[in-house]
């Protein structure tokens, strides 16, 4: 039997702050086009409607306009699959790393089943990688 499941995500772990990581990863993202059109902050948001204390955790929802628009044009259900969700948050296992995760375009290939978005979702992949290595490069 093939495995043929898609790894949910593109993955990396950087040793800084929290802050300075949500910042690289907003450059890093600007950097291969994206931008942030949602920013849900997890810990504040669990804190305050349910009292529940959690490591930093930074949801970002990027978008690059000309890939999404092209995928767009292919399936209008495309929009329930975007913005990307880039996560930034701390590890539970060691307080020093932060982990930066996107997720990865090639799902939406195999969720909608539509190979035209393949060529989409392999750009939209390559420019998330790229931005997710750059993380550890010294700006």
């Amino acid at each position: 039997m093939t495995d043929t499941r898609t790894d949910l995500g593109l993955s990396t772990t950087v040793t800084t702050s929290f802050d300075d990581a949500v910042e690289r990863t907003r450059t890093a993202l600007a950097e291969q086009g994206f931008g942030i059109l949602t920013e849900i902050d997890m810990q504040a948001t669990l804190k305050a409607k349910l009292g529940h204390d959690m490591e930093d955790y930074r949801i970002l929802g990027a978008c690059n306009p000309p890939l999404a628009h092209q995928a767009v044009e292919i399936d209008r259900q495309i929009g329930l699959l975007l913005p990307c969700n880039v996560v930034v948050r701390r590890s539970r296992d060691n307080d020093a790393d932060i982990i930066v995760e996107a997720m990865n375009p090639q799902l939406m290939v195999q969720v909608t089943g539509e190979p035209a978005l393949a060529p989409i979702a392999a750009e939209a992949a390559t420019r998330l990688q790229a931005a997710i290595d750059s993380l550890h490069h010294t700006r």
